[in-house]
This record gives structure tokens, sequence and C-alpha cells, in this order.
């Protein structure tokens, strides 16, 4: 017995130290890469700051769209920044969308030490708001991406003052995400969900909080009424359950799925539908 206990120790304290580093590495905070602005697109801008409701600051851009009182929130992935989605306002804009750009806490310019998959980054997103109301916006539209599109979900769920959710790439569960990177990783396929689990149970730990509680397919039913477009590419391999996402989704919902394209790629894919199905979408929801 003691011989077993002997061998077997050794593997679950090795188990355990890949959980907590990987816990350290999903949520430390991810300095700033690549840089853009505005600017390059011939687009007037307002750089901003505002806090979140724990007191968090963050560092954004304003892209203003003089008369008009709708404006859309564009949230960036795990490790980027607001820089990487800045193109985007320039089809947004010329549609009469204000846009607010901005960096979630523990990325690129803004403040914070640790990322959190969701459960403090809703209070980024409820910060925007409150941005974005005392600017005079009516109406709100949300366009997460990724990680962001994750946290437009938890966020729309706790905001009313949304108006509309479109999410491109979100994961159904954390889990499933982290479980399909170990893969990527070459973590075998007998051990990469546990250690995700194991992941999850530890920085559940370190937050004080239980984040399987805070996995979308929870939350993405309470956005209803409000309407939500579920952008999914197939070959997604950090969201294989979306199916239980989408199912889990109440009406009004749309999805533009398709076969041939992995996560997040439906916008270099198939640029011009990308940018046409988000616009509609928002010329339909957010007025």
């Amino acid at each position: 017995m003691n011989f077993i206990l002997w061998l077997i120790l050794p593997l679950f304290l090795a188990t355990l130290a890949t959980g907590l580093r990987i816990s350290f590495y999903l949520t430390r905070r991810q300095p700033l890469g690549e840089t853009h602005n505005p600017g390059e697109f011939g687009l007037d801008f307002e750089e901003v700051a505002f806090a979140t409701t724990d007191g968090v600051v963050l560092h954004g851009w304003w892209i203003p769209a003089p008369g008009s009182e709708r404006a859309v929130i564009v949230m960036h992935g795990h490790g980027g920044s607001m820089d990487y989605d800045v193109f985007r306002a320039a089809y947004l804009r010329p549609a009469g969308f204000n846009v607010l750009l901005f960096d979630f806490r523990a990325h690129g310019r803004s403040q914070g030490r640790k990322a959190s998959f969701g459960y403090l980054e809703r209070r980024d997103v409820l910060g925007a708001v409150d941005f974005l109301e005392d600017r005079g916006m009516q109406q709100i539209g949300l366009l997460g991406f990724s990680y962001g599109g994750m946290i437009a979900i938890l966020s729309a769920a706790i905001c009313p003052e949304i108006s509309a959710v479109i999410v491109d790439g979100p994961p159904a569960r954390l889990r499933t995400a982290i479980t399909g990177r170990g893969l990527e990783l070459g973590i075998p396929r007998w051990l990469a969900p546990f250690l995700a689990w194991l992941t999850i149970a530890l920085t559940s730990l370190r937050l004080g909080v239980n984040l399987f509680q805070y996995e979308p397919a929870r939350w993405v039913g309470r956005i209803a009424p409000r309407p939500i477009l579920f952008i999914h590419g197939d070959l997604d391999q950090y969201c294989p359950d979306f199916d239980e996402l989408y199912t889990a989704a109440l009406p009004p919902k749309e999805i533009w799925r398709l076969t041939d394209v992995g996560h997040t790629q439906a916008g270099e894919v198939y640029p011009e539908e990308h940018q046409r199905r988000i616009v509609e979408f928002l010329e339909r929801w957010v007025v």
C-alpha cells in the first residue's frame, strides 16, 4: 500500500502544480501587444477612461457618430486589447453607431492585476454602460469575440440597459474551452478534461468565487426577451458544446453557423458577409 501511495503521490502533486500553473497563466495580467488607433482608419476619436462598478479604471476609445443615440461596445478576446478590434469601428461608425472600445481589466492599458473570465469583467461592462449613458446613449448593443463574447453573455444577463447582443466564438463553458486549449498543447485526451476542471477549481479558490456557476450556458437564457446573434464555426475547438449554448438561449435568437471555419474565423474568411450580418442585426434591434 505504501509503495502504491509513493507512486501516486508524485503524479497527484505534479497534476496539482500543473493546474495551479495554468490558473495563474490564465488570470495573470496581459501586457499590451500590437498597437493601433482609430485614426488609422480615418475615424475621429477620443481617448477615454472610466471606472468599473468596483473602482478599476479602464482605458478606451470613444468614436462618436454625431446625432446618434445608439452605441455599440466592442469587446476583445483574452490576452488581446481594443487595438485588435478597432478596425470594426470603420464599418459600425458609418452605419450610424457610436462605438466604445476598451481594454478589459488586467489587459493592455487598463488597471487590474487579475482576469476572471467573466465574473469580475461583468463590472467592466457595467462601467462601460454607465459611461455611455452619461454620454446620452439610449440604445446599447454588445459585440463580443471569444472571451469578450463570454463576458457579453454574462453581462447582458444582469444589465437590462443592453438592447441586443452579438457574440462570435463564445465558449459555452470555460472547462471545455480550457480542455480544447490543452488538447492543442498536446495534453492527452484522457487528462485534459480533468486538468481543465482542476484549473477552474483552483482559480475559484484563488478568486473566492465558484467560477463553475459563471459559465455562459448557465446565463444565456436570462438575456431574453432581448435578442442575441450567435456566430459560430463548426471547427471551433474551444466550443464543441455550442449546441448546448444555443439551445439554452431563449428567443429571439439568431445564428450564423459555418461548417468550414474555426474559432472567430468567420470575419477572416467571409469579411463582407460578417460585417453585413453584424450591421443588419444592430440596425434591426439597436434602434
